[in-house]
């Protein structure tokens, strides 16, 4: 977890080839195998997740907000880092773990959470876990959100929970060409 990726290549140039993600940062590869082995979520779950949400860029944040539409006043809210993890999420996520020095802007860390959530979402909502559409669905909105069915009345939200699934198939098939000899 923290601590195990000392190396951070930065992001990939191209985040549309799973391959080239992977070759630029090979940590990454090594950390979501052992998400994928521990927690069953496949790698290229993962890697939707965090495309949508960062496009793999470390620091990441919402859109600023702005007073009188000129004066900077924050985020619209707290979401941070690769995975865009609310503050809450993360301390729930750190209280569950009894770990707190694991962080947004570790990929490995991120990662871990991913599999983390997608775990309990597919216990506590019966979601597959290789089901990118209903996994993003349910990391956007929260597991209570997504019992509710909230994403139901938010179009654009569907829409880029199809646009996940779609890069999801992407990078599993591209990943199946690349794994051999990868590392």
């Amino acid at each position: 977890m923290a601590g195990c990726s000392i190396v951070d290549f930065g992001p990939p140039e191209r985040i549309d080839n799973a391959c080239n993600i992977v070759k630029t940062n090979p940590n990454w590869y090594r950390h979501m195998e052992r998400v994928e082995k521990k927690w069953d979520v496949p790698m290229s779950v993962q890697m939707a997740v965090i495309y949508q949400e960062s496009k793999f860029q470390r620091n990441a944040r919402p859109p600023r907000k702005f007073r009188m539409g000129i004066i900077p006043a924050g985020y619209e809210t707290t979401a941070y880092g690769y995975g865009q993890v609310l503050d809450g999420t993360w301390k729930w996520y750190q209280d569950s773990i009894d770990n707190r020095r694991v962080s947004r802007t570790n990929y490995g860390d991120v990662v871990e959470f991913i599999g983390w959530y997608t775990d309990i979402s597919a216990r506590e909502l019966n979601i597959s876990k290789s089901d990118a559409k209903n996994v993003y669905l349910a990391y956007h909105e929260g597991h209570g959100g997504y019992r509710k069915g909230s994403y139901r009345q938010k179009a654009w939200l569907i829409d880029v929970s199809n646009k996940v699934a779609d890069i999801e198939r992407q990078y599993r098939g591209q990943l199946r060409g690349c794994r051999v000899g990868l590392f």
